[in-house]
């Protein structure tokens, strides 16, 4: 018989997979492993999204330094398809980058350009680590696209060598990927993990298995829980039904074995671009709350803000916060703060600290603070 879980218990299960619960990961590699991934963003309003989830899991404590120390010298954490990644998960990554690239005109372009891929390689092996603009473009066929890789020549030569395990991040420079020959980032994965112990099969299901423990629960069936992140939930997890909601979910067993634990529940604002929020579908089925990034709307028709902040408290969505770092007045100005739901005290007062948290992090001073101004 297939159990059924209340809204309130598959909300617990999400927040416990997102490691926002009152006790703190041990740091940015422990945040990692738990997501699996955290996308880069170049958005900067209150500070890069990358950031933002880290600071939302790890507090003060959290120093970008931290995250850049862990990606260009330690080598626990490297960039693929600007998503930051535990480096032990490298070896699910291998299949992917034996089979690319995936569509055959885009391998009749590296065919057509074997000149170029040869000339990057070299200039790398010679110099690198180098920003795209260092690379000369020797392309013999330029790359045509409707979007804006149109004609942007070195820069898809080189995301197409990452995706194919040539080229690797080594880090960044002013925000601009740095490329490196693979082999002088990627050694430091652990040997006890090489691409040879997967094949594809296994490395596709263990990749879903991985995405599926950091999110907890997802309906169940293909789909994605993040640009450029596909996930199949069908046949892994435990099968659920969720209280009111049609469909078969998924849930990760170990966080199904914990399902009556009680949260250990905190307040945490959130990057828009935060997991536990990025699905809306699910975020309005589990947490019956609309949000949309209005960063792209023109000013006139948004809500909430340019790059309003969702408020988790407990296992609750119950709010968003409308603010924006301007570094050269030295404060966090905070334009407005929606309500989901009717503030207590209680939450006032979380939210508030929160604020006050996240400004002492940006060492900035809060400005504008305002409860439901719109």
């Amino acid at each position: 018989m297939v159990p059924t879980l209340s809204r309130s218990q598959a909300r617990r299960i999400a927040v416990r997979a997102q490691a926002l619960e009152a006790e703190r990961p041990a740091d940015v590699l422990d945040v990692v492993r738990r997501l699996t991934f955290i996308k880069v963003d170049p958005v900067s309003a209150v500070a890069p999204s990358a950031d933002v989830v880290l600071w939302s899991r790890l507090g003060e404590a959290y120093d970008p330094a931290d995250l850049t120390r862990a990606l260009e010298v330690d080598r626990t954490l490297f960039e693929l398809d600007l998503m930051i990644r535990p480096m032990e998960d490298l070896p699910l990554f291998r299949p992917i980058m034996r089979a690319a690239p995936a569509y055959e005109r885009t391998r009749d372009w590296l065919a057509a350009n074997a000149t170029f891929r040869g000339d990057v390689l070299v200039r790398l092996s010679a110099e690198g680590p180098l920003p795209a603009t260092e690379i000369p473009d020797t392309s013999a066929v330029p790359w045509s696209s409707t979007g804006w890789t149109n004609d942007r020549n070195v820069q898809r030569m080189l995301e197409l060598l990452g995706d194919r395990g040539e080229l690797a991040v080594a880090g960044r420079r002013d925000g601009a990927r740095l490329w490196d020959l693979a082999e002088r980032v990627y050694p430091a994965a652990p040997a006890a993990l090489t691409d040879d112990d997967l094949d594809d099969d296994a490395a596709y299901r263990r990749r879903n298995e991985r995405r599926l423990a950091s999110l907890g629960i997802l309906r169940e069936g293909r789909g994605s829980s993040s640009p450029g992140e596909p996930i199949d939930t069908r046949g892994i997890g435990e099968p659920v039904q969720v209280e009111g909601l049609r469909g078969t979910w998924r849930v990760d067993p170990e966080a199904l074995a914990r399902v009556d634990e009680p949260l250990a529940p905190r307040t945490a604002l959130l990057s828009p671009l935060d997991r536990l929020v990025f699905d809306r579908r699910r975020l309005g089925e589990l947490w019956g709350v609309e949000y949309v990034l209005e960063m792209y709307k023109p000013r006139d028709q948004r809500r909430w803000g340019y790059w309003a902040m969702p408020i988790l408290h407990g296992d609750r969505l119950v709010g968003k916060v409308d603010a924006t770092a301007d570094r050269e007045a030295g404060a966090l100005r905070v334009d407005a703060i929606h309500e989901d739901e009717p503030f207590t005290r209680e939450v006032v007062e979380a939210v508030f600290g929160e604020l006050d948290s996240l400004a002492a992090w940006l060492g900035l001073e809060v400005a504008g603070r305002a409860v439901g101004l719109g």
